[in-house]
């Protein structure tokens, strides 16, 4: 078998087999696919596509590659969630510790950002004394104890996957939607699921801005569960405006925290107990989506799922009473307020712009070796419709350099604009792919 031959034929559109997948991904993890021949192959794919099965076959050959975390010894169906990706997304902080709540173990595996602002893990060290490098056995004997854990990747998990995504970094071939499809289910399966819940992002501060590329994204990794034994349902959602009103890190985790106290009932909260609900009937399948809602509704309401965010934060050597003192996380030292020049109607124009600001700030990694600022970042006072009066405040802006305050406020100037008619506000779930197919959510709108 040689790389050349196989190149040439994925390049005149016939289909690889399992074995000729494994021969490309193996060979180039050692290193005898050089970069060159893997960047054909990448810009083949790009082109000619590749079959449910063929994405199968790459999605396991480079979850193989690596490290595999073994949950077998956490009982029920362990159910994992991923999102696409998009600006003050923090449903996993409020998702997590909810589901745990319902009695569904929770393990999992986070990563750190490289964007507008920090991963999850960047997220939770916003979190005093709380540790994300979690040994596997201490990690399971969490989960045994309290039903959560969320750590950081530790090992050599899914090393094919990084290494490619480098390579497609460079050579223009991440928009391929069997590569995404395939990058993003490698680390799943390797991370030790049973069944998983995407969340799949569309819309101007999203990857795939187009909705008929999201779902067609959701279609392929739903087939890849399908294909690999594993129980998957995609739910498409907007991304057209941020998910929640805080771009930053310890910003995000304190208003994860005031949706778990029920002082916040807007998007946030909304599509965490939806995907909630997701999870929770593909590890008890008797369970009617509606009524899972509503258990989950009733967790947050009552404080049970603060009350497991606490446990976990006190699990993993972080200062419990963060979940009742916000005070605690980190703090910027100024702030600037943005006022509104002229009542009307707020529209959010460019969404990417509001991560970007954010980065710029310092709450992002521009860099794998950027140092992340955790206390900056910026809170939106306002939604897509929302009336807005005169010099109420726009954006309050929370930051330590002056010098990245003034790069930062050029680029919000672009972000926000007010109208004098209302725009619509935006459907936040656009339906859901199982694997019976696509159909539309109980929870759209």
């Amino acid at each position: 078998m040689r790389g050349a031959d196989l190149i040439s034929k994925k390049k005149n559109g016939a289909g690889l087999t399992q074995e000729e997948i494994e021969f490309l991904i193996n060979g180039y993890v050692k290193g005898t696919i050089p970069d060159y021949q893997m960047a054909a192959f990448c810009m083949a794919v790009y082109f000619r596509g590749m079959t449910a099965a063929e994405t199968a076959h790459l999605t396991m050959a480079m979850a193989d590659s690596g490290d595999r975390a073994d949950l077998s010894a956490l009982p029920g169906l362990i159910v994992d969630k991923h999102s696409t990706g998009g600006v003050a997304d923090t449903t996993t902080l409020v998702l997590a510790p909810l589901v745990a709540a319902a009695g569904v173990c929770v393990a999992k595996l986070s990563g750190r950002g490289l964007g507008h602002t920090g991963g999850t893990i960047d997220k939770l060290e916003s979190i005093p004394g709380l540790q994300t490098a979690l040994e596997q056995e201490r990690f399971i004997r969490q989960v045994r104890e309290i039903q959560l854990a969320v750590s950081g990747q530790t090992g050599n998990m899914a090393p094919a996957d990084k290494k490619l995504y480098a390579l497609r970094d460079v050579t223009s071939t991440v928009d391929s939607i069997p590569l995404i499809a395939g990058s993003i289910m490698s680390k799943k399966i390797a991370a030790g699921a049973n069944a998983i819940v995407l969340d799949v992002k569309t819309g101007q501060g999203a990857f795939m801005r187009q909705r008929k590329d999201a779902f067609a994204l959701a279609k392929a990794m739903v087939d890849i569960g399908r294909h690999v034994g594993r129980e998957t349902i995609a739910v498409v959602t907007d991304m057209n405006e941020p998910l929640g009103s805080a771009i930053g890190n310890a910003l995000e985790v304190e208003e994860a925290i005031r949706t778990l106290q029920g002082k916040i009932k807007g998007p946030l909260r909304r599509l965490s107990l939806v995907l909630g609900s997701y999870m929770l009937c593909l590890a008890e399948p008797r369970r009617k989506l509606e009524e899972a809602y509503g258990v989950l509704e009733k967790l947050l309401d009552t404080g049970a799922a603060l009350g497991k965010f606490a446990q976990m934060i006190q699990a993993q050597g972080g200062d419990p009473r963060v979940a009742e003192d916000t005070g605690l996380l980190p703090q910027a030292r100024r702030q600037h307020s943005i006022i509104c020049g002229e009542a009307g109607y707020l529209t959010v124009r460019d969404t990417q712009a509001l991560g970007l600001a954010a980065m710029v700030l310092g709450a992002g990694r521009e860099t794998k070796e950027s140092v992340i600022d955790l206390a900056v970042g910026l809170k939106i006072h306002g939604r897509t419709g929302d009336f807005i009066k005169r010099e109420q405040p726009l954006i309050t802006v929370y930051y330590n350099e002056e010098s990245r305050l003034a790069d930062a406020l050029p680029i919000l100037d672009q972000a926000l604009e007010i109208r004098p008619e209302p725009q619509k506000k935006q459907t936040l779930v656009y339906g859901v792919i199982t694997q019976q197919g696509r159909a539309d959510s109980p929870f759209s709108g």
